[in-house]
């Protein structure tokens, strides 16, 4: 944490950037994201397998591309980065150059086919792939006063808030455009403004190919009242304090990101339309290879969580095609 900001009123945007991402933040510390929560990377490798397909479909797209680029938007440890590899057809590996995105230090035996940097690198052939990053970029917070004015959230390092100035400028017009808030005292809204230019820098980076983003999300018509920053510990969803100990977190008003020709899948569609069903295995394979049986069924098992609806199968998926077809389209 930035010394001397324990008593300081500061906008959440920059109490959260210092608290997630500065020396000694949440994101430096030697556990990790899945030290603290569980993202659809950690519930099975059936997620990164449905990734590595995806990436050979855009392989397809390309014309099987000479060299083939996967990049990995907040890698965490590189836990998807290492997944995909594994998973892809040997052909494909051979031709697949895997990057890592992440500020934290490269961890100890990591693969070495993958690549760790802190930006990613420009000028990229392939499949851009970003799962839960958009949600830890920082942003303001809005909160309407008793007048019916929309004032920017300050906020201290204890947690501790109060309204600052009306929200104005650009920040303003975004609210107006993708999150108009009503004149009722206590409505709040997370100001995605700064999302939404990290995702078109993030596309920019690709020469050809598709960059998807995976999130917890919202649209214009389902935008919540009062807004959804939280905090995550030790696996338990806890108050959003700013003090470097937890992960905070807003759902992503995936549809303000969006740029010409994105749209937003739900999970349990893209993954379906990516082979992960969670079908499970027919009775007959019990009594003939209970074995395969078993772990059919514990497949099937992970499949499930990873679709299932009010969980993991509502993240949204902002697929985003840049000089090549959507392959979620037939």
């Amino acid at each position: 944490m930035t010394a001397g900001t324990g008593d300081q009123w500061r906008g959440w945007r920059a109490a959260a950037q210092d608290a997630l991402y500065a020396p000694g933040g949440f994101y430096r510390r030697a556990e990790g994201p899945a030290g603290h929560f569980r993202t659809s990377v950690h519930a099975s490798p059936l997620f990164a397998g449905a990734v590595a397909r995806l990436l050979c479909r855009v392989d397809e797209a390309l014309g099987r591309p000479e060299v083939l680029d996967f990049v990995d938007m907040a890698a965490g440890r590189g836990e998807l980065a290492g997944g995909v590899l594994a998973a892809l057809p040997a052909d494909v590996a051979a031709r697949t150059r895997a990057y890592a995105v992440e500020i934290a230090e490269r961890p100890a035996g990591l693969d070495h086919r993958i690549e760790w940097l802190a930006e990613p690198p420009r000028g990229t052939t392939g499949l851009l792939f970003a799962n839960e990053w958009l949600d830890n970029v920082p942003v303001e917070v809005a909160e309407v006063d008793a007048a019916g004015v929309a004032r920017v959230v300050l906020v201290r390092e204890d947690g501790t808030e109060r309204l600052g100035e009306p929200v104005d400028g650009a920040a303003a017009r975004w609210l107006e455009r993708w999150w108009p808030l009503p004149g009722e005292e206590g409505l709040r809204a997370e100001i995605g403004l700064p999302r939404d230019e990290a995702w078109a820098t993030a596309v920019a980076t690709l020469r050809r190919g598709l960059a998807v983003a995976v999130d917890y999300a919202h649209t214009a018509d389902t935008r919540p009242p009062f807004g959804t920053l939280t905090g995550f510990r030790g696996g338990r969803e806890t108050t959003p304090v700013p003090d470097g100990s937890r992960d905070l977190t807003a759902h992503v008003a995936l549809d303000a990101c969006a740029l010409p020709g994105g749209r937003v899948l739900a999970q349990h569609e893209a993954l379906r339309a990516l082979g992960v069903t969670g079908a499970r295995p027919p009775l007959t394979l019990a009594s003939t290879d209970p074995a395969a049986y078993v772990r059919a069924l514990a497949s099937a098992g992970e499949a499930a969580e990873l679709t299932a609806a009010g969980g993991l199968g509502d993240f949204g998926w902002l697929v985003q095609p840049v000089a090549v077809p959507d392959p979620f389209r037939e």
